[in-house]
């Protein structure tokens, strides 16, 4: 496959949505760091070739040596961990704009695998390509290191959530979770949302059982919050904050200094 690159130099008053299929990875970045316009177009000129992968597509297994950072420009993936006895645990989703491995640029064997959730949409750039950047333009190395400090942030409430609340504040607070996620980096207000994840799926993450999960779908069907069936909709935000007693702080949303 050829390799791609990003678009000649924009106008300075032009925004990251202009700088080529990396921008949805761009915009991410900047509802946390700033990043001038010579930045931003350094980032969109990264060399990168995209993947389009069907959902389950394994795309890092654990004890590999990683060359590349795949970023996910459209769908889900998500990474895991199996155990002796072949027990899977979901430990992170991600979303579009999300970077999947930007650890591997110093940690260079993986510990973990990620896989295709439904079909995506990548841009694999070379790791070497991602540290010399960073090396030359601090403003984007602290970018990189607010949104691993941020994936660590996540993976704190994920440990909250799977030890500490109860079933159904669980599930409620992890819709929530990705409604903000989502909503971030969707470019307009969303009055629904639907969660591309299989009760299965639901319960590797949540550690609890399909069976389990089906129970607390219902519920939350029954007050209103929720539609499930062959695609979870979220229906109700306001509800299951409340039973989840949700904050977002974790998320450090628009957290650009000042």
């Amino acid at each position: 496959m050829a390799e791609q690159t990003g678009p000649a130099p924009m106008d300075r008053h032009e925004t990251a949505m202009g700088l080529g299929p990396l921008s949805i990875f761009i915009r991410k970045l900047l509802n946390r760091s700033r990043l001038s316009t010579l930045d931003q177009q350094a980032l969109a000129n990264l060399p990168y070739k995209i993947q389009n992968l069907d959902v389950g597509t394994q795309i890092l297994r654990e004890g590999d040596r990683a060359l590349v950072c795949p970023i996910l420009l459209d769908g889900f993936t998500y990474r895991y961990k199996v155990a002796a006895d072949g027990g899977r645990q979901i430990v992170a989703l991600k979303v579009p704009g999300d970077a999947l491995d930007f650890q591997s640029a110093y940690l260079h064997t993986a510990d973990h695998d990620i896989r295709a959730l439904t079909p995506v949409v990548i841009a694999m750039v070379p790791l070497r390509a991602i540290e010399s950047l960073a090396e030359d333009r601090p403003a984007i190395a602290r970018a990189l290191l607010v949104d691993t400090i941020l994936e660590g942030s996540i993976g704190r409430e994920w440990l909250l959530n799977i030890g500490r609340r109860n079933a159904e504040a669980r599930l409620a607070h992890l819709l929530c979770e990705l409604y903000y996620r989502i909503d971030e980096i969707a470019g307009a207000p969303l009055d629904t949302y639907e969660v591309p994840i299989t009760q299965e799926q639901l319960a590797d993450l949540l550690g609890l059982t399909p069976v389990h999960i089906n129970r607390m779908l219902k519920r939350l069907e029954g007050k209103g919050a929720i539609r499930s069936g062959r695609r979870l909709h979220i229906l109700d935000l306001a509800e299951l904050e409340r039973i989840s007693d949700f904050s977002d702080i974790y998320l450090h949303r628009n957290n650009v200094p000042a």
